[in-house]
Order: C-alpha cells, then structure tokens, then sequence
C-alpha cells in the first residue's frame, strides 16, 4: 500500500515556475514507476510526465524542454519542476504510483494539486 500527497500547486503568471512535489508513505516506494498526470476542466486525464525506477525520464510532447520530473528515493518523493509555464498547463495535477508484481498491478493515486496560470 502506498500513500500519496502532492504539494506545491498554486497560481503563476505566464513564464513562471512551479515544482510540484509528491510524499509517498508505504513500503518499496523504489521498485514504483512514479507519473505526474493532470486534468483540466472539461478533458480528460493526460500523462504528463514519468520516471521509471531506473531513474527514466519521459515527457509528453507539449512539456518537453518545459517540465523536469525527479525521484529520491532516499526521502521517498517525487517532484515535477515547471518552468515556462503556460495558460493551457493550467489544470488539477496528480502523482501516481505504478508497478507490475507477478501477474498484479498497483496504481495508487494522490488527491491533487491545483496549478493555475494566469496573468
């Protein structure tokens, strides 16, 4: 079982940085994929970001050169670092925590941040 808690949403003008930081509480928080996704009024979920457990990084089109996703797992947390920042980034974003045991999945979901961008 893993808990997760997103910090550091808020409102940005236009060009402006956010990081975003998620807490996982539980065991084996390594041997997780950590993923950023977000959803904006009205769409969809969409994955943003991810980072596997060997430290690999991948990116949606729309945030790359923008967004910078990070683990440690010696404090068992993630961060997503914006920069750039655009109105259309603005949505609800959530830390997720994945992995394939056997013939199992776990995905556990933290409760979300709110980014606004806005002048």
């Amino acid at each position: 079982q893993v808990q997760l808690v997103e910090s550091g949403g808020g409102l940005v003008q236009p060009g402006g940085s956010l990081t975003l930081s998620c807490a996982a509480s539980g065991t084996s928080f390594s041997s997780y994929a950590m993923r950023w996704y977000r959803q904006a009024p009205g769409k969809q979920r969409e994955l943003v970001a991810g980072i596997t457990s060997g430290d690999m990084a991948n990116y949606i089109d729309s945030v790359k050169g923008r967004f910078t996703v990070s683990r440690d797992n010696a404090k068992n947390t993630v961060a997503l670092q914006m920069n750039s920042l655009k109105p259309e980034d603005t949505a609800v974003y959530y830390c997720n925590a994945f992995r394939v045991f056997g013939y199992s999945a776990y995905n556990y979901w933290g409760q979300g941040t709110q980014v606004t961008v806005s002048s």
